[in-house]
């Protein structure tokens, strides 16, 4: 078995939802193991036509601040790391995937629970799409957040060998 990130984006048979401007590109807090998230990150941020996607994480219960895990931002250099209180829905641990589409204001998706955190995807900026995302986009971008969720459980990145589930 390879140890390579495989770019999806030949076999999906249609056309870019929209084309980035070239400019910005960051990633933040992708060194070694946690790199394995930029390519599934820039495929669902190219999809939900944002600019910013990430990997948070936070406590289940009270204070639920979302703390990034990793961050890759087209739309500013240095990565913008800030993430509201408000931007990760109340998820509980036992929370099925399911994509919650705020249209212009982004996406947000369960990707599990574990060393005692709730660990979601969330996409933000751009603010251009006005529509809900298709059923086809919808299943691909569920496709993207599983392997990112993979990475997360298999590669034992959310610090606990049997952690996300």
């Amino acid at each position: 078995m390879s140890d390579e990130i495989i770019d999806i984006s030949r076999y999906l048979k249609r056309k870019p939802a929209r084309d980035f401007p070239r400019g910005a590109m960051a990633l933040w807090g992708a060194d070694g193991e946690r790199s394995r998230f930029a390519l599934p990150l820039w495929r669902i941020i190219h999809l939900a036509q944002a600019e910013r996607g990430m990997i948070v994480s936070c406590e289940p219960g009270g204070h639920r601040t979302p703390e990034p895990f990793v961050v890759l931002d087209l739309g500013a250099d240095p990565a913008r790391t800030e993430v509201g209180p408000d931007a990760m829905p109340r998820y509980g641990a036992d929370e099925a995937p399911v994509l919650l589409d705020r249209e212009a204001d982004g996406l947000a998706l369960f990707l599990g629970s574990g060393a005692g955190r709730l660990w979601a995807l969330l996409v933000d900026g751009g603010g251009s799409r006005a529509t809900p995302l298709s059923s086809t986009l919808r299943e691909d971008i569920l496709f993207l957040a599983g392997e990112c969720a993979g990475f997360l459980r298999l590669r034992e990145l959310s610090g606990e060998s049997d952690s996300v589930e």
